[in-house]
């Protein structure tokens, strides 16, 4: 591919098909022979430098985890055709809300307005967005946080926001994976035969 890199953000709570729906990805775009680099979820990472997560998330975990994706980002545009980004930056923003919402906690408005404003403007910079639709059947997946009201409460959150932020999100259901696997390869198709036209 020719120009920046093509980026994929895929969005939702946890154990709703993102792994596996990334792995496809990854898989179909390799076999293209495009260069692919994965930014990872990095709550664990936050969590592990003392950052509290899930039900108690705060500003300061938020914001840390914005800042981290945007500049992994940043970095994989060096080096990749595609950069395929499981939770991307509005991500934090749902999780944040969730976690308000479930704990009873408050948080000062202008902070809110703060994190709004970077999830919003960042938005515009994926390529290709998609959130998981979640599917209560789904068992968890091993050593995932098992508080049922969170989970529901973050999907409610990440769907609101993407589809504010991202009107031509694409929802993701279990069913729907593949054909949204396809949309993504004819976006990238599109992207590289517009770019060789404006060279």
């Amino acid at each position: 591919m020719s120009g920046r890199p093509f980026k994929i953000g895929v969005a939702g709570t946890h154990s709703t098909g993102k792994s596996t729906f990334i792995g496809k990805v990854r898989s179909a775009l390799e076999g293209k022979g495009l260069k692919v680099v994965g930014v990872d979820d990095l709550a664990k990472r936050a969590h592990g430098f003392g950052f509290p997560i899930l039900t108690e998330h705060t500003f300061e975990s938020t914001l840390w985890i914005m800042a981290e994706c945007m500049r992994q980002e940043a970095e994989a545009s060096l080096r990749a055709d595609v950069i395929l980004v499981d939770r991307p930056v509005p991500d934090a923003l749902g999780y944040l809300l969730a976690a308000l919402e479930v704990s009873g906690r408050t948080q000062d408005p202008r902070r809110i307005e703060q994190l709004t404003a970077i999830a919003r403007a960042h938005a515009r910079d994926y390529d290709f967005l998609t959130v998981t639709v979640l599917d209560p059947d789904i068992a968890l997946g091993e050593g995932r946080d098992t508080d049922a009201r969170f989970r529901f409460a973050a999907a409610k959150h990440m769907t609101t926001i993407m589809a504010d932020f991202a009107p031509t999100v694409r929802r993701m259901t279990s069913s729907n994976s593949n054909e949204i696997v396809a949309d993504v390869l004819q976006a990238i198709s599109a992207r590289s035969i517009s770019s060789i036209r404006s060279a």
